[in-house]
């Protein structure tokens, strides 16, 4: 009897379609951290392992994803009955997740503690300091506790009960980590407006474009959070926030990797706004390079190469 009222659309589409859309981004976010191994050799082998740390998270996160669809698209086949409790590839699927929510909490430790060094650069140290330490904690907060609850009770209680009993941590968890993406996006605004002013004015397009990049970073991801927590509490029983909980790790892993090898443009950037400047007659005399300033200021701000 409970067939003909099965909801395919909002249950095994959505998952469907959130596989589907993670997995094109899982490809982008593979060229993305290609292209960072092939043009930063010389990157510190802190930063290589971050890299490398999370993309292979991503890489079991795909796979989980692709065999919980196999188990509930074939296996389960004609038996929607059984969608009613998580299922034990859903639950797998649900506990490597919360590996993948490390992949997101390394991204956003990462942020925090550029942020903490260009604050300690500016001779803000302390404030550096607390911001590291909150967005470490609104990070962690993401993972922990819904860790806890998956982990003990997923696998034994209908989605229904799991959802009506811990809504409210789940709301919290969304709510905090699009809170923190704003948090990092506005802490580093800030830090680049301060050295804009800093900067020679050849040199402030370069910056204005690092600002809108971070913007737009910053935006992306704490809106994926928040659009899956509306749809989590609009379509309730359903699996239908999984079409973008599958897809918003692969959007941390492409900021982060898209943030490494924008150096390389802008450097070029750089570049082709200093080298105009640069005197075409020969002087004898002891002078002061043109541009010294702009290019240590820059090379603050652009990081190239990071080194921890």
């Amino acid at each position: 009897m409970s067939a003909p009222s099965f909801d395919a659309n909002g249950t095994l589409g959505a998952l469907l379609i959130g596989t589907l859309v993670s997995y094109m981004l899982f490809g982008v976010a593979t060229i993305q951290g290609y292209n960072y191994y092939v043009r930063f050799p010389d990157d510190s082998r802190k930063i290589k392992a971050l890299v490398t740390a999370v993309w292979f998270g991503e890489l079991g996160h795909v796979i989980c994803i692709g065999h919980s669809l196999y188990a509930m698209v074939i296996t389960e086949y004609g038996h929607p009955e059984r969608l009613a409790r998580l299922p034990n590839s859903l639950f797998c699927c649900d506990f490597l997740g919360r590996f993948d929510l490390l992949t997101c909490t390394a991204v956003q430790s990462f942020f925090a503690f550029r942020i903490y060094a260009l604050l300690k650069s500016l001779w803000l140290p302390r404030i550096g300091l607390w911001l590291l330490c909150i967005c470490w904690a609104m990070s962690l907060f993401r993972v922990l506790p819904g860790s806890i609850v998956l982990f003990a009770y997923g696998i034994n209680e209908p989605i229904a009960k799991l959802e009506g009993d811990w809504a409210w941590l789940f709301d919290s968890v969304w709510t905090v980590s699009a809170a923190n993406d704003l948090l990092i996006a506005g802490a580093l605004v800030f830090v680049l407006y301060r050295q804009r002013a800093r900067v020679l004015k050849n040199t402030v397009a370069i910056v204005d474009k690092l600002i809108a990049w971070t913007i737009e970073t910053g935006v992306v991801t704490s809106m994926a959070s928040l659009i899956m927590l509306a749809v989590f509490l609009s379509l309730p029983a359903t699996f239908s926030f999984l079409a973008i909980f599958v897809i918003v790790s692969r959007l941390y892993s492409i900021s982060l990797f898209a943030s490494l090898n924008s150096r390389a443009t802008l450097r070029t950037q750089q570049e082709e706004i200093t080298l105009p400047t640069l005197p075409t007659t020969i002087n004898t005399t002891l002078a002061r390079p043109p541009n010294v300033t702009g290019s240590v200021e820059m090379n603050k701000v652009i990081g190239t190469p990071y080194d921890w």
